[in-house]
């Protein structure tokens, strides 16, 4: 049996993918771009000078639905 064997590659591996989560959770400029496109998802578009695409309208409506309910259930975002 080979019970006390460890892979050290992989546990290197593991290490480094934990490490490129963490500093790709740190660049502001990912975040900053992804808040941008939850609070309107047709914005991407609109800043490229597109049209935006027919989900990120029907996106832009239920999120604007969702807003007014949480709004009379009193719960905010």
């Amino acid at each position: 049996m080979l019970m006390g064997i460890r892979d050290t590659e992989d546990e290197r591996s593991i290490a480094n993918k934990l490490a490129r989560e963490e500093k790709r959770s740190d660049d502001p400029d990912i975040s900053k771009e992804a808040k941008e496109s939850q609070s309107d998802p047709t914005l991407p578009a609109k800043k490229h000078g597109n049209e935006p695409s027919k989900g990120a309208k029907i996106d832009a409506e239920l999120q604007e639905e969702e807003d007014e309910m949480l709004k009379k259930k009193g719960i905010k975002k």
